[in-house]
């Protein structure tokens, strides 16, 4: 076990330190812990992951309010709305079958990444177009949808997160990113309080990964304030291909 925990600290950091940017490192963390803890139920392996996603989101949160502007009074909204539709997301997963949900997810993401690849100057300006009343209303709409996703169905969140700051509210791609940490740890937050009353969280792994997904979460959000906005949109359609595939591949290739 000491081995696996070595191994899973490593795809934790690694994990932190790419949400920290772009979002996505569920991509990297769920799958490592499904390969080296076969044994474990899923739901604790779920857990676990939380406990440590949350860890690193935070700490990136914390580094980009000391260095991006944050309408605090804005997103607040967006965060409470997806903290209440994720935990709803999350009791409605058994109800309905989620393989029905990736062909039209998979689409999506091909639109997202091909939308923000043609168009070079995207995310590149700081300009929201929306008065305060609408960034608000908005928001409350964009934290409903992308909460219940999070907590029904969850790979491509923060990438749509960000897609949608950038496309309907008008910020770059740092504004963007730090946004949408706020989102993911509401999201988050709501579905390990979950998994912590129904004692679904294995503590003696978390713990030490969490530690991990900190420090990777703390490096990437310094480089990706460091590098800017161009530095972030590579980043972000580098993640956003890469869960193209990974969707494709569950899709098509596993059935």
């Amino acid at each position: 076990m000491e081995v696996e925990i070595v191994y899973l600290c490593f795809f934790a950091f690694l994990a932190g330190f790419i949400d920290a940017i772009v979002g996505g490192g569920g991509l990297i963390q769920t799958p490592a812990m499904l390969i080296l803890l076969p044994q474990q139920p899923i739901a604790s392996l779920l857990g676990t992951g939380k406990l440590a996603g949350i860890s690193g989101t935070t700490a990136a949160l914390l580094r980009y309010r000391t260095s991006v502007q944050i309408n605090w009074g804005n997103i607040l909204p967006t965060a409470i709305t997806a903290f209440v539709f994720s935990f709803i997301g999350a009791r409605t997963v058994s109800a309905i079958p989620t393989d029905m949900l990736r062909p039209v997810i998979l689409l999506l993401l091909i639109a997202v990444a091909a939308y923000t690849f043609l168009r070079k100057d995207f995310g590149s300006l700081h300009a929201p177009r929306l008065t305060e009343t609408q960034e608000k209303l908005y928001g409350i709409g964009v934290g409903l949808a992308i909460g219940f996703y999070d907590g029904f169905f969850g790979p491509g969140t923060g990438s749509f997160l960000m897609f949608i700051f950038i496309g309907l509210f008008g910020f770059n791609f740092l504004a963007a990113s730090a946004s949408a940490k706020i989102v993911n740890v509401a999201t988050n937050l709501s579905a390990l309080l979950y998994f912590v009353f129904t004692k679904q969280v294995l503590y003696h792994i978390g713990v030490p990964m969490a530690v991990c997904n900190i420090l990777g979460s703390t490096l990437g959000a310094r480089l990706a304030i460091r590098k800017g906005t161009g530095f972030i949109r590579v980043f972000f359609l580098i993640v956003v291909a890469a869960i193209i595939c990974k969707f494709a591949y569950d899709s098509f290739c596993k059935h």
